[in-house]
């Protein structure tokens, strides 16, 4: 048995005290009382970890956008996100900021993430000035 069910098996009996209980399993009451009211109208089900992604994100990049700077990005391997963005405007077409064209080409594994630069050596005298 899950310590969440657990928790609302010993929180869902008569005269059983929440507050202690939750100090006992370390929850917020907050969280307590959200899982036992969805305890109550769900079951078991009702106490699993959701999802907290968005089920609509209406500002996302259009995928015929995507697909755009993806094919020029395979036809020019060597352009940067903003010589692409410009090359697809001047070409009537709508892009993104160059930012989200990095992003886009990062995520579909075009581009590797930029490397990380070396620390400077540190140099010492063996005596000061």
């Amino acid at each position: 048995m899950s310590l969440r069910a657990e928790f609302v098996a010993l929180a869902s009996q008569d005269g059983a005290n929440i507050r202690a209980l939750c100090r006992h399993y370390g929850i917020t009451p907050a969280t307590a009382y959200k899982w036992l009211r969805r305890f109550q109208t769900e079951g078991l089900v009702g106490i699993v970890n959701r999802s907290t992604r968005p089920h609509f994100s209406p500002r996302r990049t259009a995928e015929e956008s995507q697909a755009l700077i993806l094919a020029l990005a395979l036809r020019h391997p060597y352009w940067g996100a903003r010589k692409l963005k410009a090359y697809l405007e001047q070409h009537g077409h709508s892009m993104p900021a160059a930012s989200t064209v990095h992003a886009i080409l990062l995520r579909q594994g075009h581009r590797s993430a930029p490397a990380a630069s070396l620390a400077v050596g540190r140099f010492e005298h063996d005596a000061p000035n």
